[in-house]
């Protein structure tokens, strides 16, 4: 049995089919750029295996340390709470399997990377840059840390990419919206504007940023990250963060 521990990635989960199928493609990438690695796929909710059944399956078959990876762009709810409680829950239950919990995605050069490729495949060319503005739509959080993660995204983006503006904007729970945002941009003279989701699988939320850019008139909207290249690396860069932290940590105790 390969003795490298599993990878868990655990997403949130969605009634739109759209949702599992973004997740799997991502999932297939990642194992093809890590032959050998066990990646398994988790749901919080709507969708099957729930995380507790997968925990549970790897358990009987012998395995012993998972990397839990939230499938998540900012460190808001889900990462604070959510996923930790679920994970408490299991190893309660589950002694004899270890499981740490990966850091979220974000911020991350690779998924500003992520979402260049996506606007270029929209139609964005990399001359055009000085003349567009961006929307960077999330979907959204009554979290402060997580709102000011996008706000900082957006700026440094602008600053190391060169877009002539680049502004936050949200589906939910936050201000403004993201039709709000390509209006504003018109009304200070920005010549294009492109709408890129920060999102990584389509479902309602998703939907909502592209009816507010249809709805504002924007010029280019972007497809949601879903298996971009970039995504697949992080996650594997995640994964190896977190096995790297549990083998310093037991060479510390060996050491005390």
């Amino acid at each position: 049995m390969d003795t490298r521990p599993t990878l868990l990635v655990i997403a949130h989960g969605s009634r739109d089919p759209r949702h599992a199928a973004a997740v799997s493609a991502l999932c297939a990438r990642v194992r093809a750029l890590r032959p050998g690695l066990r990646v398994e796929v988790g749901y919080l909710d709507f969708n099957a295996p729930r995380v507790p059944r997968v925990l549970e399956r790897l358990a009987a078959e012998g395995r012993r340390e998972v990397v839990a990876l939230p499938l998540l762009l900012t460190r808001a709810f889900h990462a604070k709470s959510d996923i930790p409680a679920v994970l408490r829950e299991a190893a309660a239950r589950l002694p004899l399997l270890s499981v740490r919990q990966a850091e979220v995605l974000g911020p991350s050069p690779l998924l500003t990377a992520a979402l260049e490729r996506r606007l270029e495949e929209a139609g964005l060319r990399p001359g055009d840059r000085r003349s567009t503005g961006v929307v960077l739509a999330s979907a959204g959080s009554s979290d402060p840390e997580a709102i000011a993660v996008i706000a900082e995204i957006a700026r440094e983006w602008r600053h190391t990419a060169g877009w002539c503006a680049v502004r936050p904007a949200f589906a939910s729970a936050s201000l403004p919206r993201t039709a709000d945002a390509v209006r504003a941009l018109r009304a200070e003279g920005v010549d294009r504007v492109a709408v890129a989701p920060y999102v990584i699988a389509p479902g309602f939320l998703p939907d909502r940023i592209a009816a507010g850019a249809r709805e504002a008139g924007a010029d280019v909207l972007a497809p949601v990250l879903g298996p971009a290249p970039e995504l697949a690396r992080l996650l594997l860069r995640r994964y190896d963060a977190s096995v790297l932290d549990r083998a310093r940590g037991d060479l510390t105790a060996l050491s005390a």
